[in-house]
């Protein structure tokens, strides 16, 4: 599967770009006027092959998760348990990525890869939180909004390959077997999801210490320090941060990853998680439908996956820029600007969630602003 979704893999249409350069010109707006919009309806023809490109809807968000045994050298301050915990939220529509995905009319697809722990029955009745009602001198506040609107309810999958990986400064976090079997978990949910109908992927993610592994793949690919490369995470402080930088350079000294080896870089280094999101980004790009990333896990995949297939990056667009600093070192080696920048840390898909109704701008204006010939209106 892996051989054969590499191989489906192109680059992008010369000719569609070209095409949607020359209509940008024609459209009512002074040339240049949309900035980085303009470039993006031009590549997102150049993916479709096709001017104008379809509008990217419906939208479809995929949250793997998984944990890691990295997680025993404390490098992050929460529990291994709240990886499971926080699946259960999803489920049950009580988080961010829910909320922005509610908003955004997309849809949600958790993928278990690799949790440790048994996964909470949820409960996705959308009972008011108590602690989350408001009041104002005595008045009654407002509840939350009814977590029955808006897209379907979550759906999970289990393509677990195995319960969490193992210590990377201890041992390879995969066997290459187990980190292709993610890679393929995540070829498949693409491919499912696309098959569905969805005309845009947007990347999701959940793992306690999974920036961890995130930093260390980003330093592998791209030859940069770990200290340039590794974040503070959930939060940690001065000397855990300082630790976690040790840690990353430990399995870095361990295991000598070769960025010419993409499987191998996973299988030492990374995520189960991290390895999925490289392969949904393949089956995308396969696919020729644009893939919206999400944070510093999502970039540190798709440096994994323009590894295997350089011309996947084609369809590949920044949805924001995280403040992991791993990840500005992950979009410069992609050649990728990110859309929105609001300092996100979060993880989960809810910048890339911010960032599609940009998309969605950028490829309506292809389709729907009139030209200067069809509107009367006099060119410069």
């Amino acid at each position: 599967m892996l051989e054969d979704t590499i191989g489906a893999v192109g680059p992008p249409d010369e000719p569609a770009m070209t095409a949607a350069r020359q209509l940008q010109a024609r459209l009512t707006k002074p040339a240049g006027s949309l900035g980085a919009l303009e470039d993006l309806s031009v590549r997102l023809a150049g993916l479709a092959g096709s001017c104008p490109p379809p509008v990217p809807a419906p939208a479809a968000v995929a949250i793997f998760a998984g944990d890691h045994g990295v997680h025993a050298q404390r490098v992050s301050p929460w529990p291994q348990e709240v990886t499971g915990q926080m699946v259960g939220n999803f489920l049950a529509g009580g988080a961010v990525v829910n909320a922005f995905a509610r908003q955004a009319g997309a849809s949600v697809t958790v993928i278990d890869v690799g949790v440790a722990g048994p996964l909470p029955v949820p409960d996705p009745s959308g009972v008011a939180d108590p602690e989350r009602t408001c009041s104002l001198d005595g008045a009654a506040g407002a509840g939350p909004l009814d977590r029955a609107a808006g897209p379907a309810v979550p759906r999970l999958v289990d393509a677990s390959v195995r319960r969490g990986t193992r210590d990377m400064t201890v041992t390879a976090a995969m066997t290459r077997d187990e980190a292709r079997a993610a890679v393929e978990v995540g070829i498949t949910i693409a491919e499912e999801l696309v098959d569905a109908g969805a005309g845009i992927l947007l990347t999701g993610d959940m793992g306690i210490a999974n920036t961890t592994p995130a930093a260390a793949l980003i330093a592998a690919f791209t030859g940069v320090d770990a200290a340039e490369t590794t974040g503070r995470g959930t939060g940690v402080d001065d000397l855990t941060y300082q630790h976690k930088i040790e840690v990353v350079r430990a399995a870095l000294r361990r295991h000598h990853p070769d960025p010419a080896d993409p499987l191998g870089v996973l299988a030492a280094v990374g995520g189960l998680e991290h390895a999925a999101l490289t392969g949904f980004v393949l089956g995308a790009a396969a696919h020729r439908v644009p893939v919206l990333l999400d944070g510093v896990i999502a970039v540190s995949a798709a440096l994994a996956a323009a590894a295997f297939a350089p011309a996947s990056v084609a369809a590949m667009v920044a949805g924001h820029r995280s403040a992991e600093p791993g990840a500005s070192v992950a979009l410069r080696q992609l050649g990728l600007t990110p859309l929105i920048d609001l300092g996100l840390r979060l993880g989960e898909g809810t910048g890339a969630l911010l960032a599609l109704p940009v998309v969605t701008g950028a490829v309506r204006v292809l389709h729907e602003v009139a030209t200067f010939d069809s509107a009367g209106v006099a060119e410069k």
